[in-house]
């Protein structure tokens, strides 16, 4: 089993999401994160005072996915997520040792 964390901008999570729904992937975890990449932020204005606006709102996506299909579901998301500007973020890939549901006990992929 391997874990696909992948960083997106807010405003693709749909396409990223139905791109996924359409190859079968329904489980994954979304969390609102922020960060701050050679994207650098920005100024903004607010009563007339400068603001400088370091981290910048993302989308950190979890799955946990069989190793057969790491490389599909990557491509998916590069693809639904990809505007082709600076900022369009990243995709991390990891081993998973061990997953427990809760509920059932159930263990590695019966768990998944």
């Amino acid at each position: 089993m391997k874990r696909i964390e992948a960083i997106i901008k807010p405003f693709k999570l749909e396409d990223v999401k139905d791109a996924l729904s359409e190859a079968g992937i329904t489980g994954m975890t979304v969390s609102d994160v922020k960060g701050y990449g050679r994207q650098q932020g920005h100024n903004e204005l607010y009563r007339g005072a400068e603001y400088v606006i370091d981290f910048l709102p993302k989308i950190k996506l979890d799955i946990i996915i069989e190793e057969s299909k790491v490389d599909e579901v990557v491509e998916l998301i590069t693809e639904a997520a990809r505007t082709g500007k600076i900022g369009d973020g990243k995709i991390f890939v990891s081993p998973i040792e061990k997953i427990i549901r809760i509920r059932t006990g159930e263990e590695d992929e019966e768990a998944v």
